[in-house]
């Protein structure tokens, strides 16, 4: 079973996201934030990290960067799940390491899609 991660401060859209996941198959671990997200990444090992862009204290790119510097999770992918949808964000998120970018609210069948792609027999 692959393990998502998801991060976002908003507890009811992490709430709504696990059930989504977890309905489809997926192990479900959930941060409210980028620095509680980096404490647990030291006790879990997801296949893949789902962040929101916009959160207090550390936004979604610098976890992201964070999180690339351990050489256990520079190959995970990473996506972006916002509301923005700004050209220069996205590049930024990239540059970041970012593999993707969705744009709330993502409907579940395309997250699931977007999963299958990036995840390799889930």
């Amino acid at each position: 079973m692959k393990t998502v991660f998801l991060v976002d401060d908003s507890t009811t859209l992490l709430m709504s996201m696990k059930a989504i996941l977890e309905k489809a198959g997926y192990a479900v671990e959930t941060a409210t934030g980028g620095d509680a997200a980096l404490k647990k990444l030291a006790t879990i090992k997801p296949n893949i990290l789902i962040t929101d862009l916009n959160m207090p204290g550390m936004d979604g790119i610098t976890l992201i960067k964070e999180v690339k510097k351990n050489p256990a999770f520079r190959f995970m992918p990473a996506l972006m799940m916002t509301t923005e949808s700004q050209q220069e964000k996205r590049t930024e998120a990239r540059a970041a390491g970012a593999t993707g970018w969705l744009v709330k609210p993502v409907k579940p069948e395309d997250l699931i899609e977007v999963l299958k792609k990036l995840l390799p027999g889930a």
